[in-house]
């Protein structure tokens, strides 16, 4: 839905209002599975890609926090820590995006997430997985720092004793994903136009060939869109997130408690 919703330039029959009325639009005339094209290559990657992200990030968090603020808990150490971390996990997730997005689009030529990677990989080379990966760092990097900063900004509020706590794990990964998402929507949508390339957009402002770069990027929304341009898609995103990064904390501190719990039983 949000790479639909973020379309520049959809075709008619792609055109949506809202979330729900695109939903709705998309099962009853493409089919009830066709929201989730594309996703078992993003399931594929994502499991490799968080454990390098969780695990660089705990151990810069302690490393840095250890440094900063004597073994307290730094936002700046948390902010460091989530940044540092999604550089690995991009690495990962970057060209399953682009397959997956690209599978998204309305009429979308590719049958299968194999075929998809046959033809990017054959019409516009290795490159293309990677083209949009410099603005997903850009976007990534600020939406990571904020992230991790709110999430443990809320923690200390409503679980400042830092205990195993599912329900503050899943309001404050929901209220990190948020405001996180909400605020670098604008890099999101110039990562969807990069990744898709979408035709009817670009000729439209006389761009022949591939766009690249963010600074391309930022100046074909805003001629294309204006300043609302930045914000399209922004409910879709934040609603894709909030659920996203409260599954994501919720489970990662189960297998934390759960896993240090039978270390210090063995130990004992």
């Amino acid at each position: 839905l949000q790479t639909r919703m973020q379309s520049l330039q959809p075709d008619p029959k792609a055109q949506y209002r809202s979330v729900y009325e695109a939903l709705k639009k998309i099962v009853l005339t493409e089919g009830f599975w066709r929201p989730l094209r594309g996703i078992n290559v993003t399931m594929l990657g994502a499991g490799p890609a968080h454990a390098m992200y969780f695990a660089c990030y705990e151990k810069m968090k302690k490393s840095l926090s250890d440094t900063i603020q004597h073994g307290g808990n730094s936002h700046l150490a948390n902010g460091i820590a989530g940044s540092v971390a999604t550089l690995l996990h991009d690495a990962v997730m970057n060209p399953a995006e682009v397959v997956k997005q690209r599978m998204q689009m309305f009429n979308s030529p590719y049958k299968s997430v194999l075929a998809c990677i046959r033809t990017v990989q054959r019409t516009e080379g290795f490159g293309a997985f990677y083209r949009s990966y410099t603005t997903q760092l850009t976007m990534n990097v600020p939406f990571q720092a904020i992230h991790f900063i709110t999430y443990e900004f809320m923690q200390e509020q409503i679980n400042p004793r830092r205990e195993y706590n599912p329900r503050s794990h899943i309001v404050s990964g929901a209220i990190a994903g948020a405001v996180a998402a909400a605020a670098t929507t604008p890099l999101d949508v110039c990562k969807t136009l990069l990744n898709t390339q979408e035709n009817m957009a670009l000729s439209s402002v006389n761009i022949s060939g591939h766009l690249s770069g963010m600074v391309n990027a930022f100046k074909t929304v805003y001629q294309l869109g204006g300043i609302a341009g930045y914000f399209r898609g922004v409910q879709a995103r934040v609603i894709y997130q909030m659920p996203s990064t409260a599954i994501a904390w919720s489970v990662y501190e189960f297998f934390k408690y759960f896993l240090t719990k039978h270390k210090l039983e063995k130990r004992t």
